[in-house]
């Protein structure tokens, strides 16, 4: 594809405007420049827009690297010295081709195609990427495999019967400091939120969930295991020497110039002890509701809670749904100079500026409960609990809802309207749980459709009728979208996630069926008929916004 080829490319794609166009032939006349040349001076396209816009046109495939995770099995099959030396990067492999990341220059190089054919006894499909990322990926990837052969080189085969100072200078050794690193940066570097170790028979298997979802990232020989659990283990200031039982720790690494947090925890099992690294990325605390994905409805009904002086907010869902993240947005909101706001969690897996945060420990006897004490004695205006679990920590946070303080909690309940049951099940007195609690959100995360590749198309209408899609006979069937699949992607079909929100606010038709005892039931029907979107309802609203699909609601909601 030519120089203008590519210029007419991006004006078609609206990259660029007929002003900026002209301006720039007239420039380019001037400086005996192309076109080209002088709207990537200008800035007013970027060269991996020029490049994309490119390859789409020659009905090229397209990747950003960036934003692309590499399937390692794809790179063993290519020696790095002739990754480096090609300048070509596999990327995965897909109905029985290698896809590989070439350079544009190189998209149509035939004779490349036959010599990597032949090194890797694949067929080859190309992808175009820029020049520079590949060049930046084939470093890192590449250095997981060497890494990976300096280890299997290095350490000795594992034995049973090591003692406490063979496990410190295995763990201290430079490969094995090294591959925890990389593990780690690249897992950060692919989005994961959790580092799954786990040892099996015969090697060591490294998982990475990605979007919710676990994917195999590393199949590690067997007598590296030990080392590598153990540098994990004094990163996280754990017993190295303790293998029995189960341990938590936390440990920080730079990445990329920021810091991130991690909790770990090992788990003995038959094969050996399973590590779990859960990333806490901290810009995920400096998000604001409005990036939340609250319907204008849901947001309105939780926004009129959240700016009440006092009462009870509680966030419902199984362990990582994003409750954690909700309070945190709302508490940032909440966070001003003429507040006093306190925490007490169980752990402090995010530290928040101008908030006083309480650490639990229950080796001390500082228990949710007992905090919660102290802290109603230290003048708070807001109160945020990590979770309610007990009695006596559910009727302590009920009373300083109920003496003038905004407490917000969790709770794992499936739905909002359960969180009214549960809390007299926990022994709460009902009329305290109609006065107090005020509002109940519950929420599922739900992968979201990759803008790149999602396909349109016109369901069934029996299949919206069976699954109860919003939709009436008579009417016009709607056109979703469902997932495919591209290198931008993994070839998954969704990027990145979104949140799905039940809000109910504890009207007093609520407050009187709590007051009753009724069921969870009535309490659903009452709030559904005081207009409350249930979480299913708000999937399908989205589904229909072309943002996930059915199938994704269905994984994640009942």
């Amino acid at each position: 594809m030519t120089s203008g080829d590519t210029v007419r490319a991006l004006l078609e794609n609206a990259q660029i405007t007929q002003q900026q166009l002209d301006e720039a032939s007239r420039i380019a006349t001037e400086r005996s420049q192309t076109v080209l040349e002088v709207l990537l001076d200008s800035g007013w396209v970027d060269r991996s827009t020029v490049i994309r816009t490119a390859a789409t046109s020659a009905g090229l495939e397209y990747v950003e690297l960036s934003e692309f995770t590499v399937d390692m099995g794809a790179v063993s099959l290519l020696p790095a010295d002739f990754a480096r030396r090609a300048g070509v990067l596999p990327l995965s492999r897909e109905n029985g081709e290698l896809v590989v990341a070439v350079s544009a220059r190189r998209a149509g190089d035939i004779e490349l195609k036959d010599d990597l054919g032949r090194l890797t006894r694949s067929r080859i499909r190309f992808a175009i990427a820029n020049r520079a990322d590949i060049e930046a990926r084939i470093n890192q990837v590449y250095r997981a495999e060497g890494e990976m052969h300096d280890l299997t080189s290095d350490l000795a085969p594992e034995d049973e019967g090591e003692d406490l100072s063979t496990l410190t200078e295995v763990s201290d050794e430079a490969p094995v400091v090294r591959f925890v690193n990389l593990l780690i940066n690249q897992a950060i570097s692919d989005r994961a939120s959790d580092i799954h170790i786990e040892p099996t028979e015969r090697d060591m298997r490294v998982r990475y969930r990605i979007d919710g979802v676990l994917h195999d990232a590393h199949r590690s020989p067997k007598n590296i295991q030990n080392g590598v659990i153990s540098r994990l283990k004094i990163m996280a200031d754990m017993n190295i020497a303790e293998r029995r039982v189960p341990q938590d720790g936390r440990m920080s690494v730079t990445h990329d110039g920021r810091r991130i947090d991690l909790r770990v925890a090992t788990l003995p099992t038959v094969w050996g002890e399973k590590v779990v690294l859960r990333i806490l990325d901290t810009s995920n605390t400096q998000l604001s509701l409005d990036e939340l994905d609250f319907s204008r409805d849901n947001f309105e009904r939780f926004q009129a809670s959240y700016t009440k002086p006092y009462g009870m907010i509680l966030a419902t869902g199984p362990t990582g749904s994003g409750k954690s993240t909700t309070l945190y947005a709302t508490l940032n909101l909440l966070n001003r100079t003429d507040v006093n706001v306190i925490t007490v969690e169980d752990p402090v897996e995010y530290r928040l500026p101008g908030i006083n945060q309480v650490q639990t420990n229950a080796r001390a006897g500082l228990t949710f409960a007992s905090a919660l004490r102290s802290i109603l004695r230290s003048d708070p205006d807001i109160v945020l609990i990590g979770e309610i679990r007990d009695h006596e920590t559910a009727q302590i946070a009920i009373e300083a809802a109920l003496t003038g303080h905004l407490v917000l909690s969790t709770l794992h309940t499936n739905d909002a309207p359960s969180a009214v049951t549960r809390l007299i099940e926990m022994g709460i007195e009902p009329f305290l749980v109609g006065s107090a609690l005020d509002a109940v959100v519950a929420q599922r995360l739900c992968r979201s459709l990759c803008p790149r590749c999602k396909e349109s198309y016109q369901p069934e209408a029996q299949e919206l009728l069976r699954i109860g899609f919003p939709w009436e006979e008579g009417q016009e069937v709607p056109v979703l979208h469902r997932a495919v699949g591209c290198s931008a992607c993994s070839h998954t079909g969704y990027r990145g996630r979104m949140a799905l929100h039940e809000v109910m606010t504890v009207t007093e038709e609520v407050s009187r069926l709590a007051v009753a005892r009724a069921s969870t039931d009535e309490v659903t029907r009452a709030a559904r008929e005081q207009g409350m979107t249930t979480l299913k309802v708000d999937g399908w609203l989205k589904v229909a916004q072309g943002r996930t699909s059915i199938e994704e609601v269905l994984r994640v909601v009942a």
